[in-house]
């Protein structure tokens, strides 16, 4: 257990919550205005929990599509380091749990860094010039993920007017694509148990030529490497913020106030419901944990609310309440708690609002457990 009790890393705010009386630490050393935790589909812990990296902005510069550069916290230095060379497209950073390395995404490029201080950033691989010609790639992927056997990342890659999908051997070796599509698909994750298997969602298409907006009809699709897409639930229906089951035989996803675990062979739904609508939610590897964030409506910035429920005995707490930030910043950055559970669910890091900065929080899970047990 890393120790977050240290005042010269971390700002304890008892009762962030009045209700639950939940105790959340703050990152208190600041080496960017905004600091906010990864995207929620992605741990930025290593799994001996001694680095927990996060994302920094600078306003005005830059903004969630594109700007942002990589920090870390070194448990065991008690060191906080920012590189100022990592800067990142969309959510795509991701880290090695075994070295502790971040991977990112830039243009049409694939580069790694150490978290240490007297590290150097390594080229991994890119995009062929043969797929690309003079067009422009505004985003490699959405977010990075690693297939289950360590060989290769999974992009999504936005090329021109086309969304071009494929794996980047992490050894180097030429890209292999999958499947290009004319309108717009994301979030591509590769399977926790499969290398072969792809989950990705149709996204929302602002067509570039026309101006039109095309909703989305059907979030979730699978993809197996050679094979057609097919779709995962039952009835074409729109879902959002999707992940995989650490068992890699169901994916999760939220509607309204439920969070849903959806089977992806038969497309049967187990529906969980909270107490408030859902906005983003994540589960424990055994999925008997989940946690969210929740808000009244949709908009960058405003407030927001963090939940934590224990299946075992159905019991849900308020965490801490986020303050609005209408500004520049809240707008700006896509400062969404995303919380979701790290290091073998032994944490829940997110984004806070609530010492008026944008900042990256940390709450132990044992302390959860323990409220929500009886």
């Amino acid at each position: 257990m890393i120790e977050l009790s240290d005042r010269s890393l971390f700002t304890p705010v008892r009762g962030a919550h009045a209700q639950s009386g939940v105790t959340i630490y703050v990152l208190n050393r600041k080496v960017a205005p905004v600091q906010q935790s990864f995207y929620f589909t992605n741990d930025g812990m290593s799994a001996d929990g001694r680095y927990l990296w996060f994302y920094c902005a600078f306003p005005p510069s830059g903004s969630a599509d594109q700007g942002r550069t990589l920090g870390v916290v070194d448990f065991v230095d008690h060191a906080v380091r920012h590189f100022p060379e990592t800067q990142f497209t969309d959510a795509s950073p991701y880290v090695d749990h075994a070295t502790g390395d971040a991977y990112w995404g830039m243009g049409a490029h694939l580069w790694r860094r150490s978290p240490a201080s007297n590290g150097h950033v390594e080229h991994i691989n890119a995009l062929p010039d043969a797929i690309i010609g003079a067009r422009a790639v505004p985003t490699l992927a959405t977010h990075l993920t690693r297939s289950a056997d360590g060989k290769a990342f999974f992009a999504d890659a936005r090329i021109g007017l086309q969304y071009v999908f494929g794996s980047l051997p992490v050894d180097g070796s030429p890209w292999q694509e999958w499947m290009r599509f004319d309108r717009y698909h994301n979030h591509a994750q590769f399977s926790p148990t499969d290398p072969d298997t792809v989950l990705f969602a149709q996204e929302m298409h602002d067509d570039p030529l026309t101006g039109l907006t095309f909703p989305i009809t059907n979030r979730l699709w699978l993809m197996r490497r050679g094979e057609i897409p097919r779709a995962i639930l039952k009835e074409p229906r729109w879902v959002s913020h999707e992940w995989w089951d650490a068992n890699g035989r169901h994916v999760w996803c939220v509607w309204e106030n439920e969070t849903w675990r959806v089977d992806i062979e038969t497309g049967e739904e187990e529906r969980i419901a909270f107490p408030r609508r859902c906005w983003h939610s994540h589960s424990s590897q055994d999925g008997q944990m989940i946690v969210g964030d929740s808000n009244s409506g949709f908009r960058r910035g405003c407030p927001s609310t963090l939940h934590f429920m224990n299946r075992h005995t159905g019991r849900v707490i308020t965490l801490v309440e986020n303050p609005e930030r209408s500004d520049y910043t809240g707008r700006t950055y896509h400062i969404d708690p995303h919380p979701r559970f790290c290091c073998a669910d032994q944490y829940i890091v997110f984004t806070t609002t609530i010492l008026g900065d944008v900042d990256v929080a940390i709450i132990p899970v044992s302390e959860l457990v323990s409220l929500t047990s009886h």
